[in-house]
């Protein structure tokens, strides 16, 4: 099927952290993009930050992910657009013992990370198969690979994006779209800055990652087709150590690291 030059690119949380980065690599190598974030200042600043090196038209769209239906929304509004990439970047923790966070907060931490995510790629999907191109990359985390106590649906919300994007990258083989997750370990991003007061999270310093590196390897990756991408040995060597103990061991373990922190 014979289509322009033009290469679009969609990606969410897209004002800061690794979904601005994401967005740089992208109009690096010309594509549009179309940039999703709740903070309009901080978008607009991304989008002045990036046509200041890079020529590319640039459309920003200012919505909460977490709200019910709002991937069908964003879909409304750019159906006529061929998107060749989507990023699923945007995200955020909560800390704290399950029977004392709050639940409207838990719930839209759920509804970005599971519903507005799958609800997206199922919209804008077939049109890639059909066209028989595009490439997803969807943002997961280390902690997918085992449970997070005192992050459980964080945890579990991140178990989800890297089981359901291994499970489609299957199903789409020979169609000419690919599926990549990332999961990165801890990042200097402003997902700190979100998570509620008193997560260890936000005072970690070893083996906190540049955003800019994690980036790269993500960016590369999806290109390059890999269906699950983890940057930095370490991370790698974590990301197994689940298989190598008992659930119930590693579970312990994150326990005890999550307490040491909220009590640096």
């Amino acid at each position: 099927m014979e289509r322009n030059n033009t290469k679009t690119a969609l990606v969410t949380g897209a004002a800061s952290g690794l979904g601005f980065e994401l967005a740089l690599l992208l109009a690096k190598d010309e594509y549009d993009l179309i940039l999703i974030d709740i903070d309009s200042e901080k978008l607009e600043l991304a989008k002045r930050t990036i046509i200041e090196s890079h020529l590319t038209n640039i459309t920003l769209m200012i919505k909460d992910l977490s709200m019910v239906d709002v991937a069908q929304d964003i879909y409304d509004d750019i159906s006529a657009t061929e998107i060749d990439v989507i990023i699923n970047n945007a995200g955020f923790g909560l800390f704290g013992t399950f029977h004392d966070t709050d639940w409207e907060r838990e719930s839209e931490m759920l509804r970005l990370h599971i519903l507005t995510t799958t609800h997206l790629i199922k919209l804008f999907l077939p049109h890639m198969v059909k066209r028989g191109f595009g490439k997803i990359l969807n943002l997961s985390s280390l902690a997918a690979f085992q449970p997070g106590p005192l992050m459980a649906l964080y945890y579990a919300s991140k178990s989800y994006l890297l089981s359901f994007s291994q499970a489609i990258a299957n199903e789409l083989k020979g169609t000419g779209v690919s599926v990549t997750v990332l999961c990165p370990g801890p990042t200097k991003t402003g997902f700190q800055e979100v998570v509620s007061e008193g997560v260890g999270e936000n005072k970690i310093g070893f083996n906190m990652a540049c955003p800019k590196q994690v980036a790269a390897y993500g960016y590369k990756a999806m290109h390059n087709g890999r269906v699950v991408a983890i940057p930095g040995l370490f991370n790698k060597f974590l990301s197994i150590l689940p298989r190598m103990l008992t659930r119930n061991r590693t579970t312990k373990i994150v326990r005890k690291i999550q307490d040491k922190n909220r009590n640096f």
